[in-house]
């Protein structure tokens, strides 16, 4: 007898696979070009069989199933796909895909009916497929159910600094506005710097944990693959050694010869596909960094008043703090791939408006205390 919790994720399942039939049928009416909407039908009359499977399990499990049509989640994407662009919808598509993968993996991992496994391990080869396909149309270069983004030393330094600028300028902006003696936004000043870089810490810290978990996990997934997907990853390796230089024959030839030693295949593929690498720096360590770039970004727009109060202390702050949003600003371009100068000013803007919103404020206060 099928519990409910394992009734109500075949459910989902088969839902899942029918606004994907539904949805793939939608993009192929909706595109010029032959190329992508013969791969969107061919996608979509795989689903359909999707469906069929699903149905199948529910009938020899004795469980009524009353879902044929497609959800309200899908009609809105198929709505707002014919009134405006299909963009959206494809590259909800390919995630759809991506997490069917992840989804049907830990189905056949953690289910105890061999019929289940079955289809699992089949759905989820097809939804590798599916995304390979999406990806070849999308000009995507890396299996989208992973996910790992490097964060790195000068990565932490810059974004920590930037967080206690910004809202330590913010704190002291506001006190200003309130119109509070030196001394106590001085006072105010250096409780928010260690405020800010405790909880920055805090959170380095934590990210970073959660980052080597991810890194842990892409690498269980990309086992996995190798482990039950062994021709689709064979294509995989034989594409990256081709991207290297090697001709076809030899790229498939050195893929097969290659995929006898999965150990290495999988360092390869976590390196090269993936493009994700073990962190050098603990979280600990991480997290220390992190909270000491966001005292020192902190500590900017407080230090003029320990040498200086009243206007010129104000005033010195607040050059300072602005020409250090301009360059943290232009230090994050090398992140984000936006222009140095665009990338400074944005920043620059930013501290402005939150200068502006915390005197405002300050003075708000003030005035109906």
């Amino acid at each position: 007898m099928i519990d409910s919790s394992t009734k109500k994720m075949w459910q989902k399942h088969l839902q899942g696979e029918i606004d994907s039939a539904y949805l793939y049928r939608v993009l192929a009416s909706l595109i010029d070009d032959e190329k992508k909407k013969n791969i969107y039908l061919q996608i979509a009359e795989i689903e359909d069989k999707h469906v069929n499977a699903w149905k199948n399990q529910f009938s020899k499990s004795g469980i009524k199933n009353s879902l044929t049509e497609p959800s309200t989640k899908a009609k809105i994407f198929a709505w707002y796909s014919k009134k405006f662009n299909t963009y959206l919808l494809e590259q909800y598509m390919l995630k759809n895909e991506a997490s069917e993968v992840k989804s049907y993996f830990d189905l056949y991992n953690n289910a105890s009916e061999i019929s289940t496994k079955t289809i699992a391990l089949q759905l989820a080869r097809d939804s590798a497929e599916h995304a390979n396909s999406l990806m070849q149309t999308g000009g995507v270069n890396e299996e989208p159910w992973h996910s790992s983004e490097s964060g790195g030393l000068l990565r932490n330094v810059v974004y920590g600094f930037n967080d206690g600028l910004t809202a330590n300028f913010g704190l002291i902006a506001g006190m200003i506005g309130a119109a509070a003696h030196p001394q106590i936004i001085l006072i105010s000043g250096m409780a928010g710097m260690i405020a800010d870089a405790l909880s920055m810490g805090s959170s380095g810290y934590l990210a970073a944990v959660s980052e080597k978990e991810v890194y842990d996990y892409e690498r269980k997934m990309e086992a996995e693959e190798i482990k039950l997907m062994p021709e689709l990853e064979t294509e995989e390796l034989a594409l990256i050694y081709e991207a290297k230089g090697l001709n076809s024959a030899e790229a498939r030839r050195r893929a097969v010869e290659a995929m006898k030693n999965p150990q290495q295949v999988l360092e390869d593929k976590v390196k090269e596909e993936l493009g994700i690498v073990k962190r050098s720096l603990s979280p600990f360590k991480e997290g220390w960094v992190t909270g000491v770039a966001t005292a020192i970004g902190a500590f900017i727009p407080v230090f003029p008043f320990f040498f200086f109060s009243g206007g010129l202390g104000i005033w010195t702050s607040f050059i300072i703090s602005m020409v250090a949003h301009f360059a943290v600003g232009a230090a994050r371009s090398f992140f984000t791939g936006r222009g140095i100068f665009r990338s400074g000013f944005d920043m620059f803007v930013v501290g402005f408006g939150v200068a502006a919103v915390g005197y405002i404020l300050g003075e708000l206060i003030l005035k109906f205390l």
